[in-house]
Parts: C-alpha cells; structure tokens; sequence
C-alpha cells in the first residue's frame, strides 16, 4: 500500500515535528551512508536542528574538515574574483532582454495557434493571416516536394521490379524449353 502525497508545510504540533525530523534526518544520514557504499561517493552532511544541534555524516577518512575544504576550493574556484558590478549588471540585462524575447514569442505563439485574438486590431488580424498564408504555402511546397520524391523512388523501384519480373520469365521460358527438348534420362 502506497502513501499519499504529503503537503509540505510545516508542522504546528512541536512533537510531531519533533518525530518528524528525527525520522527525517536519520532517512538522510542512511541515504548517504549508502550512496557513499554502493557509489565509492565522497559525501559530507550537515543538518542542524531548529534548536541549533549539529547532525553530521562524512564518508571520508579523511574527516569533515578535508572534504569542507575541497568543496569550498571547487566552489570558489568557478566563481570569477575579478567579476565586476558592470559585468553583473550587463548580464542582467541580457537576461532582461532574452526574457521579454521569449514572452512576446509565446504571446505570438498564441496567435499563432488562434488564441487572444479579440485584443488584436484589423491590422495586426491582417498580418497574421499573411503570415499563416506564407506559412501553409511552405508547408504544402514541402510536402508536395516530399510526395514527388517519394514517387519519384516508387518509381525507381518498379522499374527495377519489372525488369527482375521479365529475367525471371525469361528463365523460365529457357527452362521450359530445355525440358520439352532433352528426354529424361533414366536408370
């Protein structure tokens, strides 16, 4: 029997979120215990509790602090020291841009598809319907170029069926004439 999905909030009742947690974080250290078994994974784990206790699981031999240190070398070592605010504010502003692209995207998207079309004027109807005219041009030009192939390699096909179909009759034909020809031999 399965368990339901459980609403993540938090709990009201402090014992129960007492139980909860310990449950809870004894579940995680076990996960981590056996991701670092059965993977050879080096995992370190901290969990503090609301009242500030430290819980925590390190597979390393090495201890907590050696693997502390080579994440924050890891971390810190992608991150650029010489990052300026201009470099920041610059990407931000791509990312503004790129941002109102996509939504105007999905707002022609919709269009597109006959959707939100009481907002538009004559105009903007207009030009939509040119542009699902160019549209179903292209894709009916694509499709009749894809039939044409097509029949085009039917074609290749039979051809070269009909001539397998005429040396097979000829064989056949010499076949016959040969038996009518030569007598049996018998023993």
């Amino acid at each position: 029997m399965g368990r339901g999905k459980v609403e993540l909030k938090r709990i009201e009742n402090k014992i129960n979120r007492q139980v909860t947690f310990a449950k809870r974080r004894n579940g995680l250290l076990k996960k981590a215990y056996e991701l670092s078994v059965l993977c050879d994974a080096e995992i370190a784990l901290l969990i503090f509790s609301n009242r500030g206790k430290l819980y925590e699981f390190c597979s390393s031999p090495s201890g907590m602090a050696r693997t502390v240190d080579k994440y924050r070398k890891h971390s810190y070592a992608t991150m650029d020291p010489n990052q300026s605010a201009k470099d920041l504010q610059d990407k931000y502003q791509d990312y503004l841009k790129l941002k109102s692209r996509v939504e105007i995207l999905q707002h022609s998207q919709r269009h597109l598809l006959g959707e939100e079309l009481s907002e538009m004027d004559v105009n903007e109807l207009e030009h939509l319907e040119r542009q699902v005219d160019a549209s179903l041009r292209q894709i009916r030009s694509t499709k009749a170029r894809s039939m044409l192939d097509q029949l085009s390699d039917l074609k290749t096909k039979e051809e070269m069926l009909l001539e397998t179909n005429r040396d097979l009759r000829r064989k056949v034909a010499i076949g016959i004439f040969y038996r009518k020809k030569l007598k049996p031999f018998v023993i």
